[in-house]
């Protein structure tokens, strides 16, 4: 062998051994180690110094495309957004394995204005986009508004049902007191800035604004700037 090496997958399929599609399955999974470290590219050059082994547990198969629950700290836009999917700031979950190839063709799909906070789902699969973006509207979201100003008389009750604004007659929503300054809303088809233009048709000033839920996947004890991945058995 030469001081370059040979590529990562020719020698993983002589260790196992398998075919070479098998070897680079096992390395795009994450699943084979360089020296102790994980290496994702089947096209790394190793040595015969180096040792390459399979991690336990490991299986030739590709790798599922992923979709990610991000809790987006207020003020923080789309590019801060998908910045903000590392390794550092994986929230604990069993089983959580991340992989660089989960950046990969990432699109946040539950747009949420800039100076909003809360949940914002990023997938990679197609099934959860053709969800969340063709079905959206059909989908219920909750949120928290902190609010100043004194409501309307008929205040609650205009926003319970529909208004027009943004230039669209909205779907009545569930509002409701959480406190003095405290707006809970829910409700459908809800797009970025009509929680905010709805209060203020009504005297309310949007102070924050947080989304606690898309359909049946909640934002919960989620801290804010942390990300999870979304389990098999949670469904939209």
């Amino acid at each position: 062998m030469n001081d370059e090496g040979i590529r990562l997958a020719k020698r993983v399929a002589e260790i196992v051994p398998c075919s070479r599609a098998e070897a680079e399955r096992y390395i795009a999974g994450g699943w084979v180690t360089v020296d102790d470290a994980v290496v994702e590219d089947p096209a790394t050059r190793v040595t015969s110094a180096q040792a390459v082994a399979l991690l336990p547990g490991a299986e030739p198969v590709d790798p599922a495309p992923v979709t990610i629950l991000l809790h987006k700290p207020a003020g923080v836009d789309a590019a801060g957004a998908l910045a903000l999917i590392v390794p550092e700031t994986l929230a604990a979950s069993p089983n959580a394995r991340f992989l660089r190839r989960h950046l990969a063709r990432l699109t946040i799909v539950t747009p949420l204005e800039q100076e909003a906070s809360g949940l914002l789902v990023l997938s990679q699969d197609w099934r959860v986009t053709r969800k969340l973006v063709e079905d959206g509207a059909r989908i219920e979201q909750e949120y928290v508004a902190e609010v100043t100003g004194a409501i309307a008389d008929d205040g609650l009750s205009r926003l319970n049902a529909s208004m027009r604004v943004q230039g669209r007659a909205t779907v009545p929503l569930k509002a409701s007191w959480q406190s003095e300054a405290r707006l809970r809303l829910a409700g459908k088809d809800l797009r970025p800035g009509q929680v905010a233009a709805m209060c203020a048709e009504v005297g309310l000033t949007v102070k924050s604004l947080r989304r606690l839920r898309i359909g049946r996947v909640a934002l919960g004890q989620l801290p804010a700037g942390r990300w999870r991945y979304l389990h098999e058995t949670e469904k939209f």
